[in-house]
């Protein structure tokens, strides 16, 4: 991946994390690696754990940031999040847990245009 790529990803990843912070979530963890993938921000709000992928995009070429959430990325998602109650001690059964997307857009100068959070894509 290209230094450009790795300094976009993560300028979204902060700008997405300041976006939930503001709007009342607590950052419990970010970028939490397991065998079976990653999950970009582990947040809670209300007792409910939330599982974000940051998607960020400059432009609309290849589509708005969450359209690159395909079936396959959200399957991998619930199980990384499953993974990571596991390992936590936290049952997935008895805790209120989501998966979601936080679709973070700029334009080519870097300049933000815009932040959406998707708290419940599963």
């Amino acid at each position: 991946m290209s230094d450009a790529r790795v300094r976009l990803g993560r300028r979204g990843e902060d700008l997405a994390v300041d976006t939930l912070i503001q709007r009342g979530y607590t950052l419990v963890e970010r970028n939490w690696y397991c065998q079976s993938g990653e999950v970009d921000v582990v947040a809670c709000r209300d007792e409910a754990w939330y599982f974000f992928e940051v998607r960020t995009r400059r432009g609309r070429r290849f589509g708005a940031p969450e359209d690159s959430v395909t079936e396959a990325k959200l399957q991998r998602m619930i199980d990384v999040a499953r993974l990571y109650l596991a390992e936590h001690d936290l049952n997935v059964y008895q805790v209120d847990w989501r998966v979601g997307v936080v679709a973070v857009e700029m334009d080519r100068a870097g300049r933000l245009l815009r932040i959406e959070v998707y708290e419940h894509i599963w």
